[in-house]
């Protein structure tokens, strides 16, 4: 009986480090961005074409990240998860889909998959800003490169 709980005991462990290990693994995909072979720019670059109207930067993450660290100045807020995402952004460049729009998250994951995404849907000027606004290893990120922010969090389009 003892030795049949051992057993028992030894498949729980070594099912749970398994589920551990698979969960572990799921995160870590997440979080590495998908190849993007269009343009990329720094915060700083996509700040400065921002305010001078030479792109639309448009920051892809939640409502509940633009409280938690403010806007980008010049980003026009569009949460990606939005059903009518893409027209809404077609909204916001007066149905230009050449125009150049840059795509800005928190680390430069989703924007990456989005920037794939758009450019397969027709999109013909998608850039990314792989730093996003917490930094990740394309550089430090908007918040810590010290850019203005806003806390207006109206989303556009």
């Amino acid at each position: 009986m003892a030795d049949k709980l051992n057993r028992t005991r030894r498949w729980v462990l070594l099912g749970g480090g398994a589920a551990i290990a698979v969960g572990f693994a799921i995160r870590e995909y997440r979080l590495i961005p998908q190849d993007y072979a269009g343009g990329q720019i720094s915060v700083a670059e996509a700040h400065e074409l921002a305010l001078s109207g030479d792109i639309l930067l448009v920051d892809i993450r939640t409502p509940r990240e633009w409280r938690a660290t403010g806007i980008g100045d010049g980003a026009q807020p569009l949460d990606m998860r939005r059903e009518d995402f893409e027209q809404a952004l077609t909204r916001l460049t007066n149905g230009d889909r050449g125009a150049p729009v840059a795509l800005i998250c928190a680390r430069g994951v989703r924007s990456a998959r989005l920037s794939n995404r758009l450019t397969e849907a027709g999109f013909t000027h998608i850039i990314d800003v792989p730093e996003g606004m917490l930094g990740s290893a394309a550089g430090p990120g908007w918040v810590r490169a010290g850019l203005p922010v806003q806390y207006n969090t109206g989303e556009a389009g």
